[in-house]
């Protein structure tokens, strides 16, 4: 990386380029996927879990996670823990050294608690809740246990809880009666319940598993901590002795708007009090205890306007006196906000995790005044991902990924920040191509950086076609490998895949993002322009075959170069924004897209006002169980194309435009097949158009 080729790939030619799993779509759905990271208190276990297909590829309908145990030495090869049929998530570890999970281990059961004692043996159900439990917490020095669960409002206990639930089943009953704003979630409905936090009060010998604690599965006692929580996701840390958690709380404000405050719970009597509340400013989140309970690390992120772009910032509170300071304010960086901070043992210093020029840093912070460093990694060019400090606050352990390699552990000498290794239960793929770096400098003097993935073989005697992919959010970076979207499966079918950064990307200070907020079709569409005109010069590319693709904000950039330029070949717009006035109101997060998306907005950049001018062959993807772009941006950007763009139809009304519609897939397309499906679609679309040739390659399974 860093403007050479990676050093694991061997330049071939292209008649002799060697096979990989890109090249073929069963392989690459079948590598194993790695992500999460847990670590025993004696620093001894590292568990993480290990995503695979549930049958073979061609076959498969699912991936299944299991639990795998990773040598933090690097010396044992990794070990699989547990096999449950539905699979297991949430790892984390109580002080006797007890794996707790969160798994489903029959198709008709809500996922429950479950244990695997430090001695070893067979997993065993310790907690269980009719609404299924989603999320496992644990004090770090008591070993006290709180769970997030769905619990339905109107029932008494839990056993009519349960009685409801299944009679809702039996009746075939799904209607949800809604008193608030907030209706669905990504591709789920909220409701009819509510998340709870309870304490769980383990039985000890359950978790020890002696010979007649099988009739006691699943029977902890649980004690509702949050008995009036209304339709939210609560995000919590619990302290080390057990004795409080701190827990994000919504608040309806009114006309469809909410806050998010910072509240304080006693865990043996349930007492609540507030300790940041929330105002039109800000709101708070992402709460982390320190381990000698004095400190309060959290996230205080500014509410954005139509004029005024979000900005995460990291602050601490002093539990006794209250007061507040702000963390690494001196590095203009975007801090990975949403995710829990690192905590050496000794509470001194604290890690987080940053967007940084399209890698990602460490950052080393002193929360007692508040200075920071960025760790001097001896591998600066990947992004770090769920870091944890080891025992002895001399290494730290994480998740290390680029677009050169999937996420794979490591551990980090926190003292000369050398990163070694670790021997992955997910080796590394073969890749069929190089990686390199492009940048060029705009208009206005702004750098704008991408990262260029070549295949074997491009050179100025063969240029490979280009495809320009554009990433999502609008606040993110093409700074970490995807399985969603994965650029080396192009590269294995020719094309050069450009994954650029523009305005509004993360990683480049603020006021980066701040050149492209709520001017979505200003600078973020002229810096891809840019970036692709510098792409083109090299004489590796081809400029004559070229295709731009994206998904989500991708998307709604997708329609907009195709409304607003005539020099790609074909576009691809994946779950994307078409009419700005009609996503707005009735996206799942409608609240949060208002204080951007104004009427001046709309009237200026939203892509169906040029829909006339799309000359362009364009592939419309979409699901029906998205509901952060619905599915009414995709039927209407479908009808429109076929009714009023510029590209002239057949006299027998047939298109070059194409719409491939998934009724029961979400924002990403993720079950196996159709994920095939999604990457045959467009190969061969781009193959027609940019190419002119036929690919081949339309599944039988389309009809």
């Amino acid at each position: 990386m860093g403007g050479v080729n990676n050093e694991n790939v061997t330049q071939h030619s292209a008649a002799d380029a060697p096979p990989t799993p890109f090249h073929d779509l069963d392989a690459y759905t079948a590598l194993p996927r790695l992500g999460g990271l847990s670590l025993s208190p004696d620093g001894t276990r590292l568990i993480a879990g290990v995503a695979t297909l549930d049958k073979e590829p061609a076959e498969a309908t699912r991936y299944r996670t299991a639990l795998w145990e990773i040598d933090p030495v690097g010396e044992r090869a990794p070990r699989r823990l547990t096999r449950g049929a539905k699979g297991e998530s949430q790892p984390v570890f109580t002080p006797e050294g007890d794996l707790l999970f969160v798994a489903a281990r029959d198709e008709d059961e809500p996922a429950a608690l479950w244990a695997v004692p430090a001695t070893g043996g067979e997993a065993r159900c310790v907690a269980s809740h009719p609404g299924g439990v989603s999320a496992v917490h644990v004090a770090a020095q008591s070993g006290t246990v709180v769970i997030q669960a769905q619990a339905l409002h109107g029932a008494a206990d839990l056993e009519e809880d349960k009685q409801v639930r299944k009679e809702r089943k039996d009746k075939k009953v799904s209607a949800i009666l809604h008193e608030d704003y907030g209706v669905r979630f990504w591709d789920h409905d909220l409701g009819p319940g509510s998340a709870r936090l309870y304490a769980a009060t383990l039985d000890a010998a359950v978790v020890a598993g002696p010979d007649d604690a099988a009739e006691h599965e699943g029977s902890a006692e649980l004690r509702d901590l949050t008995p009036d929580a209304r339709r939210q996701n609560l995000s919590c840390a619990v302290s080390a002795d057990g004795s409080f958690l701190v827990s994000t709380w919504r608040v309806h404000e009114g006309r469809a708007s909410t806050r998010t405050d910072l509240v304080r719970i006693d865990a043996a009597t349930g007492e609540r009090r507030v300790l940041l509340r929330a105002d039109e400013t800000y709101d708070f989140g992402a709460p982390t205890i320190s381990p000698d309970g004095a400190t309060l690390v959290y996230t205080r992120s500014r509410r954005s306007t139509p004029e005024l772009a979000p900005q995460p910032e990291l602050w601490s509170m002093d539990l006794d006196s209250g007061s507040t300071r702000r963390l690494a304010g001196d590095l203009d960086l975007w801090l990975s906000a949403g995710s829990p901070q690192a905590w050496l043992p000794d509470s001194s210093r604290l890690l987080a995790t940053a967007d940084a020029n399209g890698r990602g840093a460490i950052i080393e912070i002193n929360p007692a005044d508040g200075t920071a460093r960025r760790l001097s990694l001896s591998d600066p060019d990947a992004t770090y991902t769920d870091v944890i400090a080891a025992p002895d606050g001399v290494s730290a352990y994480a998740l290390r990924t680029s677009y050169a390699s999937p996420s794979e552990p490591v551990r980090i000498d926190l003292a000369s920040g050398e990163v070694s290794a670790l021997r992955s239960p997910a080796p590394r793929p073969a890749l069929p191509g190089s990686l390199t770096e492009v940048e060029t400098t705009t208009a206005d003097g702004t750098r704008v950086r991408a990262w260029l993935c070549l295949p074997q073989g491009a050179s100025a005697d063969e240029p490979a076609p280009l495809l320009l992919w554009i990433h999502g959010g609008p606040l993110n970076s093409w700074n970490a490998w995807s399985w969603r979207w994965c650029p080396w499966i192009m590269v294995a079918r020719g094309y050069a895949v450009l994954l650029p950064d523009p305005a509004l990307s993360t990683g480049y200070g603020q006021d980066f993002i701040q050149r492209g907020w709520g001017s979505w079709g200003a600078a973020p569409y002229t810096d891809l322009m840019a970036i692709t005109d510098a792409t083109e010069a090299r004489s590796d590319i081809d400029d004559s075959r070229t295709a731009a693709m994206g998904g989500s904000f991708g998307g709604y950039m997708a329609n907009w170069v195709a409304g607003h330029t005539d020099r790609f070949d074909a576009i691809v717009t994946h779950a994307s924004l078409w009419a700005l006035d009609q996503f707005g109101p009735t996206t799942d997060a409608a609240a949060y897209w208002s204080r951007e998306i104004s009427p001046e907005m709309v009237a200026e950049h939203s892509p169906h006002l040029s829909v006339e001018e799309i000359r362009t062959p364009v592939l419309v993807v979409h699901g029906d169980k998205d509901y952060r772009v619905p599915i009414g941006e995709g039927l209407r950007l479908w009808y429109e194309l076929l009714s009023a763009s510029g590209l002239p139809q057949d006299e027998d009304g047939s298109t070059v435009h194409r719409f491939l519609y998934f009724p029961d897939e979400n924002h990403w397309v993720l079950t196996p097949q159709h994920s095939k499906i999604w990457y045959d679609v467009i190969l061969d679309f781009l193959s027609r158009h940019v190419l002119q040739e036929d690919s081949g390659e339309l599944p039988r399974l389309l009809g």
